[in-house]
């Protein structure tokens, strides 16, 4: 066994990333970094097949790349799969870059390859190179401690077994066995951020020390080391700390960094680093300070953090008469005419003079400006100060209910009190009993 093949071999039985008898995928470009990859596996003794994409980005390269790929597993008897893609087509309709179109349409297909095949993983052939231009590009762009760890030898079902070794012993493994391989015109051509780090940065760090390759690995490792400890200490944070939707805000104040807690926490919800960096320095601030993802709001509360899904607003919905409506998709709505008078305390049962009352109905979501005046109380008073009064957040006053008549009077604070105007007196000859199931009104508790 070759000493590259010796390293391969032990870094895919360290880091677990394939079986003795496993039936994997090789990713073939044709390059260099793709046929080392599929030429030590074979080597290695593992059941393989190689998968080429042909995107159609470099005219002639394109056919001349597949054609080698093609030819290659043709000598080593490796079964070969072939996909084309329309990339530019694709970048225009999805509004991407074409890197991000043709590394979104490659691992779909991998991954589809994988299941249709019954293989137990994609081997792509990042390297040493690889990991410390990736830790560089990540650096210039910004990047929290995930992306100062390199590239990780697996992700899901992609296998990285040539990240135990650098370029040049690539290249040097090559040219052991007499393999060759075709290259990539655009990856000699300074343009892109990758390619400028591989070409100009990478090889101007070395003049002012030569070791710079394996230092930037190194600290890689190091970091990939302190990386589990604050993964660990985040999910026990998490653990502690989360409660349904919430966090106190004191338990947040008393932590060594909310900032990092907030992300970890938040930017799978689709916050931003800096909008969850915002969220930290308004712990102190004044409550109502409200952010927005494409998919979640946050909300700092009097005393919590806040987070939910962004759902659509529930419509008004119109009660023409008594009977059962549904509304939305979640509630039920019963009205119900008894005779005489029929005083109901209940939190979503409530009772008012049908002939105090003019149909149709209407039941929606509080709006702003909305007073009633609440049973047993003198005068009127705004909705929103209301429930402010019972410790109601943002996110509960946008979702509470109203009733009200064909005068737009609110009859009904739903979950609460009906009004005062409304209201049943030993006088009544006819009630108008109304009950409402709503699940996440019954989840609301008063403080």
């Amino acid at each position: 066994m070759r000493p590259f093949e010796r390293k391969v071999y032990e870094f895919v039985e360290h880091e677990q990333l394939l079986q003795p008898d496993s039936f994997c995928l090789v990713a073939l470009s044709g390059g260099a970094d793709s046929v080392a990859l599929l030429r030590v596996l074979l080597r290695l003794g593992y059941r393989v097949e190689a998968a080429h994409c042909n995107f159609h980005l470099r005219g002639k390269e394109s056919y001349r790349d597949e054609q080698f790929a093609r030819e290659l597993c043709n000598e080593l008897k490796v079964g070969f799969h072939l996909i084309h893609f329309d990339t530019k087509t694709y970048a225009e309709i999805h509004q991407v870059s074409i890197e991000m179109a043709a590394r979104q349409l490659r691992y779909r297909y991998f991954h589809q390859l994988i299941e249709d095949l019954g293989a137990t993983a994609i081997c792509v052939a990042h390297h040493q190179d690889d990991a410390v231009e990736t830790l560089l590009m990540n650096l210039l762009r910004g990047t929290g401690i995930h992306g100062l760890t390199g590239i990780r030898p697996r992700n899901g079902l992609v296998v990285r077994p040539l990240l135990a070794v650098s370029r040049a012993e690539i290249m040097d493994y090559l040219a052991d066995c007499k393999q060759t391989y075709v290259t990539d015109s655009t990856n000699l051509v300074p343009d892109v951020l990758r390619n400028k780090i591989r070409l100009q940065l990478l090889p101007l760090m070395e003049t002012v020390n030569p070791a710079a390759r394996a230092n930037l690995l190194a600290t890689a490792r190091h970091i990939s080391e302190a990386e589990k400890v604050y993964d660990q200490t985040m999910q026990q944070w998490r653990e502690r700390l989360v409660s349904g939707n919430a966090v106190r805000l004191e338990s947040l104040k008393s932590l060594p960094s909310a900032e990092s807690f907030l992300h970890e926490w938040l930017s799978p919800m689709g916050f931003t680093p800096a909008q969850t960096r915002q969220m930290a320095k308004a712990l102190d601030g004044q409550p109502g300070k409200l952010f927005t993802s494409l998919t979640h709001e946050v909300l700092i509360d009097r005393d919590a953090l806040l987070v939910e899904p962004i759902t659509a607003q529930m419509k008004p919905m119109r009660i023409p008469e008594p009977g059962c409506y549904r509304y939305a998709d979640n509630a039920m709505l019963n009205l119900t005419l008894q005779d005489g008078s029929l005083i109901i305390k209940e939190r979503m049962r409530a009772s008012v003079d049908s002939n105090k009352v003019e149909f149709p109905l209407t039941i929606r979501p509080v709006r702003p400006g909305d007073r009633f005046q609440p049973f047993g109380m003198s005068g009127s008073r705004l909705i929103s100060d209301y429930l402010t009064d019972k410790k109601y957040s943002f996110f509960d006053k946008r979702r509470q209910l109203v009733v009200t008549d064909s005068t737009e009077r609110i009859l009904w604070l739903v979950g609460h009190r009906t009004a005062q105007p409304f209201s049943v007196t030993p006088e009544t000859v006819q009630t108008l009993v109304l009950q409402i199931t709503i699940p996440h009104l019954s989840s609301i508790t008063e403080l």
